[in-house]
C-alpha cells in the first residue's frame, strides 16, 4: 500500500483488479448480484471470457495495471467457466506479472481436481469457495445445488492443492438453529482453511426468497438473531486461531485477503465485467479517457471517480475494446473521498489509520474531531479509533455518521 493518503489519492494506476463472471448453473434463491443461470454449453460464456481478456490487455497497455498487486475473479460462479477461467487467470498474470495475490471464486459443484491443478499452474494463489452452510436442508432452502458432503470434499481438495483457501458461510438463514450453525462452523474450520467470511443473510427485493417470505419478517432473520449468530461465529472461529480483521472476515496470520483490504484502504481499483465497479483517482480516470472518449470529462475539483459497468453480458461479449462499454459514473471531491475512506476504514479491526485521520482533518477540520469524539463517547469506536463490539453490530450507524462528514 502507499505510504500516505495524500499519495493514495493520486495513484495513476489501479492497485487491484476485479473481473466479474456473471454465469451460474442456477441462480440461488437469495441472490441479487449481477448473475444469471446459464446452460453449460452456451457460447456466450466463451465469448464473454475472451472479451474480458481483450479488456485486461487494453488496460495493461494504458498503464492502468502498472501498480496492480492483487486480482480477484468473482461472480456469479467463475469456476463454472472451467478451462475458460484458467485462460483468464493466465491472461491476468501476463498483463500484471507483479500481482502477489490472485483469487478465484468457486462453488463446490464446479471445482474439480483438474481445475484446481490448472489454476495453480496458471498462477492463481487463492480460492474462495461459496459453501454457505453444511446442512443439506438449509442448503436446499437457499437454492444451493451442492450438498454438505460435496462441499467438505471440495474444500479439503482445495486445501490439499496448496492454494490459500477461504470458506464463505451465511447465517440467519431458513431452518438454521444455534446448534446447526455451530456444527457448520466447526466442520468448516476442521478442513484446514486459513480464511473464513461470515455474512448474515439479507432478504433482497426481487429475489426468489423475498417472494417466498412476502411481507413477513421471518424470525430466523430477525436483527437480534443476526447479531447473535455473528457473535457466535466470532467466538467459535477465534477458538480455532483465526482473527477477525474486517467486519465479516477472519484469517490465520498471513492469510488475510489483500484484495479485500485494498477496498477498505483508499487505493484505486479497476473492475471489468457486467456490474463490476471501479474506483479510480483523477489521474487514473484520465488514462481511461484516452481509450474511452465517450466518457464524461473529469469535472473541475473532483479527485476520485467511481464507475460501474452497465453493459449486459451479451454486450460485453461483443465488446472489442473499453470504449464499447457503458458505465455509470460518480465523481467525488477530495473531501467526499476522505469521508468515504473513513467510512470504509471503520470496517477494519485495525481501525482508522493515523495517516487517513490527518489527511481528513485538513479537509474537514474541527468537525472531524467532534464526530470521532462522539463515536468514542457513544461506544462505536475505542480510544484508538478501532470499532468496538457495538461498532461491529451497529455498523450502519457508525458508517453513516462518518459518511455524513462528506457534506
Amino acid at each position: 500500500m502507499a505510504e500516505s493518503w495524500d499519495v493514495r489519492l493520486h495513484l495513476p494506476s489501479a492497485q487491484a483488479l476485479y473481473l466479474h463472471v456473471p454465469f451460474c448453473k442456477r441462480k440461488c434463491a437469495y441472490c441479487d448480484f449481477a448473475s444469471w443461470g446459464t446452460p453449460c454449453d452456451d457460447p456466450l460464456m466463451g465469448g464473454y471470457e475472451r472479451s474480458l481478456e481483450r479488456l485486461v490487455s487494453e488496460a495493461r497497455d494504458l498503464g492502468l495495471l502498472d501498480g496492480c498487486k492483487t486480482a480477484y475473479v468473482g461472480g456469479g460462479t467463475p469456476s463454472y467457466l472451467g478451462e475458460g477461467l484458467v485462460s483468464l487467470v493466465s491472461c491476468v498474470k501476463g498483463a500484471a506479472p507483479q500481482i502477489r495475490e490472485l483469487t478465484c471464486e468457486a462453488n463446490p459443484d464446479s471445482l474439480s481436481d483438474a481445475l484446481l491443478s490448472w489454476l495453480v499452474t496458471a498462477g492463481a494463489t487463492r480460492v474462495s469457495i461459496g459453501v454457505q452452510s453444511l446442512d443439506d436442508e438449509e442448503l436446499a432452502q437457499l437454492g444451493r445445488i451442492h450438498t454438505a458432503a460435496q462441499a467438505c470434499k471440495r474444500v479439503a481438495a482445495a486445501v490439499a492443492s496448496g492454494l490459500d483457501v477461504s470458506c464463505d458461510l451465511m447465517c440467519a438463514i431458513p431452518l438454521q438453529t444455534r446448534e446447526s450453525w455451530e456444527a457448520t462452523l466447526e466442520q468448516a474450520l476442521s478442513l484446514g482453511v486459513g480464511h473464513v467470511s461470515v455474512y448474515p443473510l439479507v432478504i433482497e427485493d426481487g429475489t426468489a426468497l423475498a417472494r417466498r417470505v412476502g411481507d413477513s419478517n421471518p424470525a430466523w432473520n430477525d436483527p437480534d438473531v443476526q447479531a447473535e449468530r455473528m457473535e457466535q461465529a466470532r467466538s467459535i472461529i477465534e477458538k480455532h486461531g483465526l482473527s477477525r480483521y474486517e467486519v465479516a472476515s477472519y484469517a490465520l496470520p498471513g492469510c488475510q485477503c489483500r484484495h479485500n483490504v485494498a477496498y477498505w484502504t483508499g487505493v484505486p481499483y479497476l473492475g471489468l465485467g457486467t456490474g463490476a465497479a471501479s474506483m479510480l483517482s483523477a489521474e487514473g480516470y484520465l488514462r481511461l479517457l484516452e481509450a474511452c472518449p465517450h466518457l464524461e470529462a473529469l469535472p473541475q475539483g473532483k479527485s476520485r471517480v467511481r464507475l460501474t459497468v452497465t453493459s449486459s453480458p451479451v454486450e460485453l461479449a461483443d465488446a472489442r475494446c473499453l470504449d464499447d462499454l457503458a458505465f455509470d459514473l460518480e465523481f467525488l471531491s477530495e473531501r467526499e473521498a476522505a469521508a468515504e475512506d473513513l467510512m470504509l476504514g471503520a470496517r477494519l479491526t485495525a481501525g482508522l489509520e493515523p495517516s487517513l485521520v490527518n489527511h481528513a482533518r485538513k479537509l474537514i477540520g474541527e468537525r472531524l474531531d467532534a464526530t470521532l469524539d462522539d463515536l468514542v463517547a457513544d461506544g462505536y469506536l475505542d480510544g484508538a479509533l478501532r470499532p468496538t463490539k457495538r461498532g461491529w453490530l451497529l455498523g450502519n450507524e457508525l458508517y453513516g455518521r462518518l459518511w455524513d462528514l462528506a457534506s
